[in-house]
Formats: C-alpha cells, structure tokens, sequence
C-alpha cells in the first residue's frame, strides 16, 4: 500500500515534468531553448516514471533494468541534444531576437554560421 503510494508519487511528478517539457516545446522562443527544454524535464520525467515502475513491480530483475534504463537516459539524451543543438546552429539556426550572449558564435571564428557549412 505505501509502495503504490510512493509509485502514485513518483509516476505524477514525472508526468508533471513531462508535462512541462511538451510547454517549454511549444512556448520557447528558438530551437535552442527548445531543445533545453525538451531535453532536462524530459528526461528526468521519463526516469521517475521509470522509478514508479520499479516500486509497483519490486523484483530484482526489473529494478536493474529500470536502473540502466535510467543510466542510459541520462547518459545519451543530453549528449544528443548537444550535438543535434551544436549541428542546427552551425547550419544557421536562428537565435530569438531576445538572446544578448552567443559564447559559441566566438568560438566559430566570431562570426555567424552559414547555412551549408
């Protein structure tokens, strides 16, 4: 009974970050800040989904599994959205007009990236 409620817990607070990576989708300005999103509260939402498994079905084998999937998560998603990130802004994804830093623009020879390189 305490497990299902800490499940209950743990399964609403990642659909709550679910939730709120779907709005940071829809309401971010550019696709950096959108990727940001997506990417943080995704993937933790996604993990406490996961522990709220591992809770209703309290067997070794898939606390393990719930526990590489989790590894694995937090391990690939952040690194692909970089590189999806880094990519769509080599090709010349615009920032919002509201963006006042752009460290990576000095770091490609302190000019703006052209479509096609």
């Amino acid at each position: 009974m305490i497990a299902d409620l800490i499940a209950l817990a743990f399964a609403a607070a990642g659909t709550g970050l679910i939730l709120v990576a779907s709005l940071g989708i829809v309401r971010m300005p550019d696709l950096l800040t959108r990727m940001h999103a997506s990417s943080k509260a995704g993937t933790l939402g996604a993990s406490l989904i996961l522990v709220a498994v591992a809770f209703t079905l309290p067997h070794t084998g898939i606390v393990m599994r719930v526990a590489l999937v989790i590894l694995f998560l937090f391990l690939t998603a952040p690194l692909s959205a970089h590189m999806i990130a880094r990519a769509s802004y080599r090709r010349g994804a615009r920032l919002c007009d509201e963006t006042v830093v752009d460290d990576y623009r000095e770091a490609c020879g302190n000019r703006p990236p052209k479509a096609g390189e």
